[in-house]
């Protein structure tokens, strides 16, 4: 026979409420957060972790279409090291990422100060430098295809006018990695520097009143204010550009009518086309997935440099 709360005695009751409030207070301020960060987690676990543990499992396999499974321990790694079709699309990618992400960061940079300050209309014009972001990339591709054709092309007929010949960009090397650099930077620099913008609103006023105070021009303000003050920001934006850069797939494979082979001679095949061509192509998983890792230890690596760089810049300032 159970007895009713009510005939409990009051030091009981007390405590059995106590208790009570504070397992909802454990709830509320412990469990809580973990329970509504928990889907994302979850969802990592499934689709990206998982994958990621997948391949790396099958890169020390033979592993193609047939079905044949053979154990190779660091077979395709060795045998990606003497690959020169892999090391000449390293280069590609290192060189279109260099091209395109330097000067995307100064004109980010610079369009960032612009958007900063007072103009008319000027939710529409920040609104507006993010429009490359949301269009097409195959639009995108047709258009820069158009701008870079080589008989009836915009940017051979301007190059004319000066008595340059005419020059084949997607046959040549650095001309495609030029012409894909810059489809590259009309996408993307808007949005990064809407991001530098979103730092620099972060820089407290009184900085620059205390400067133009002593006398100091706004160019040496944005120089010795705004740029080390925005050294976590930059940070941020290069680390994600260098990962964006270095698994540059999309703009490459568009601007060769969806050919992943990157021209001719693989003039302008990066590792993330390398990747799908040996994994979708030639059906050889287990050195796709070899060249996976390869490229995550890469971006790994251009991570670290870039982070070093932008940090030694930020302290000098």
């Amino acid at each position: 026979m159970s007895l009713h709360v009510d005939a409990l005695p009051p030091s009981r009751r007390r405590a059995k409420s106590s208790s009570g409030r504070s397992f909802l207070t454990w709830l509320d301020l412990k469990a809580a957060p973990y329970l509504l960060v928990s889907p994302y987690y979850i969802l990592f676990l499934v689709f990206g972790l998982f994958p990621l543990a997948f391949t790396l499992y099958y890169s020390f396999f033979d592993y193609d279409l047939t079905g044949t499974v053979e154990w190779t321990g660091l077979g395709n790694y060795a045998a990606m090291l003497g690959d020169s079709a892999f090391w000449r699309a390293v280069v590609n990618t290192l060189a279109m990422f260099l091209i395109a992400t330097v000067p995307q960061m100064l004109l980010a940079l610079l369009l960032a100060n612009a958007l900063n300050k007072r103009m008319k209309f000027q939710l529409f014009v920040r609104l507006g430098v993010l429009l490359p972001l949301v269009t097409s990339v195959v639009a995108v591709a047709v258009v820069f295809t158009q701008l870079y054709g080589r008989d009836w092309g915009v940017v051979n007929w301007v190059l004319g006018w000066f008595g340059a010949d005419p020059i084949d960009w997607k046959a040549e090397r650095l001309p495609s990695w030029l012409a894909i650099a810059t489809m590259v930077d009309w996408r993307w620099t808007g949005y990064n520097a809407i991001i530098f913008l979103a730092g620099m609103q972060t820089i407290p006023k009184d900085l620059y009143e205390a400067a133009s105070i002593d006398g100091a021009s706004r160019r040496r303000q944005f120089w010795q204010i705004t740029v080390p003050m925005l050294r976590p920001t930059m940070i941020f934006v290069v680390l994600n550009s260098t990962i964006g850069g270095l698994t540059l797939f999309a703009e490459p494979t568009t601007f060769y009518n969806g050919n992943v082979h990157g021209g001719t001679t693989s003039q302008f095949q990066t590792v993330s086309m390398f990747i799908f061509e040996q994994g979708f192509r030639e059906f050889d998983y287990g050195y796709a997935s070899a060249a996976a890792w390869l490229l995550f230890l890469l971006i790994l690596i251009g991570s670290a440099i870039n982070f070093l760089l932008i940090r030694r810049i930020g302290g000098n300032r």
